[in-house]
């Protein structure tokens, strides 16, 4: 038996890069339950394996008493003397028992218990690397669909990738690359349950973060992001060198860099806007594409009122009204808009020209 252990351990410690001591620790502790199973009171019961040989020991713990009542309990000092003469009344002695045909269970035990830490190793694994991961964009294979969610491989791991959490009308074939966004890991009686997500703002500002180097060194910073997954998206962002235009750096050499993630996005449009810390200025910006004349806003309500020429009221409230809708949430202020026709016949207060 001890050649059989020997290899399995050696073997998976090389393999698998555990340490041989935890897969020792692990051996013992199954091949103890087994032996526990096998005898009646199996409280006072030990194993000690040879770290050098690979040979274990079963033993039990008896206390040395005058008269033995429970065998599995006690050892007479007679006998305990026997074993070594030193011992005396009420002390514990470790006995060596013996297990018959323990071999091949032992063995057996032996695999089933070190190929489940190897697992659980495996599981601790991914989910450490992943969690350090959590919020970053992974590249994998998708490997199968089951019940709305695509199985996504990346390396030895197995990502979960929800259909509701993919970009609207996309279909992924199985064996094409995806990128996705690590949206959650948590702990699982299976393993780690990684969720990936494509719809989400964050997966926009990742997108760019890799498209756009001034991004990732912090050149320029995203102030904030929303998004409507297939629709539409928009993003403020803004400079920390006065050298660089953060506009023109996310959009690139003739749109290269932005329209690298539009076709990520299955055509999805990104107005990227210059952010301000004015409200009046950030809210115009904020209905990018329509050209705003006017903007009154009630800071003690958080409401503002955006005047467009008439011509421009349907692009500044947007299909469905997405695109004033997405500039709320860039903003944090309630919009409402008004064509310069219908705002001339009224009288306005506190509305000034925006800049």
């Amino acid at each position: 038996m001890s050649k059989e252990l020997r290899y399995i351990i050696e073997q998976i410690s090389v393999e698998k890069g555990l340490s041989k001591e935890t897969l020792m620790e692990t051996l013992e502790t199954a091949m103890l339950s087994a032996i526990k199973k096998r005898y009646t009171e199996p409280e006072n019961l030990g194993i000690i394996i040879n770290t050098n040989n690979y040979d274990f020991e079963a033993y039990r713990d008896k206390t040395v008493v005058e008269k033995v009542e429970n065998p599995n309990l006690h050892i007479s000092l007679e006998e305990a003397l026997s074993i070594d003469e030193n011992f005396k009344l009420e002390e514990t002695a470790r006995v060596p028992i013996e297990i018959k045909d323990f071999g091949r269970i032992a063995v057996q035990t032996a695999k089933q218990a070190i190929f489940q830490k190897v697992r659980e190793a495996e599981r601790d694994m991914i989910f450490e690397e992943f969690s350090h991961k959590l919020g970053s964009i992974v590249s994998g294979s998708v490997n199968r669909k089951e019940r709305g969610v695509y199985v996504i491989n990346i390396g030895k791991a197995e990502l979960f990738l929800p259909q509701k959490e993919t970009i609207s009308g996309e279909h992924l074939k199985i064996g094409s690359t995806v990128r996705a966004l690590i949206d959650s890991v948590s702990h699982t009686s299976k393993g780690p349950q990684i969720i990936l997500s494509r719809i989400k703002p964050e997966f926009v500002v990742e997108l760019f973060r890799l498209e756009v180097p001034e991004i990732n060194d912090g050149s320029v910073v995203v102030k904030k992001a929303v998004r409507e997954a297939g629709e539409r998206s928009k993003i403020a962002v803004a400079s920390n060198d006065a050298s660089i235009d953060p506009v023109g750096a996310c959009v690139g050499m003739k749109g290269s860099r932005v329209q690298s993630i539009v076709r990520e996005l299955r055509g999805e449009r990104i107005d990227i806007i210059n952010w301000s810390d004015d409200p009046r200025v950030l809210i115009s910006r904020a209905l990018t594409p329509a050209t705003v004349d006017k903007i009154g806003i009630n800071e003690d309500d958080n409401v503002a009122l955006a005047i467009v020429e008439d011509s421009q009221l349907s692009v500044a409230i947007g299909k469905k009204g997405i695109n004033v809708r997405l500039a709320m949430k860039l903003t944090g202020w309630d919009i409402d808009i008004m064509s310069e026709t219908k705002y001339s016949t009224m009288k306005l207060e506190d509305v000034e020209s925006v800049s």
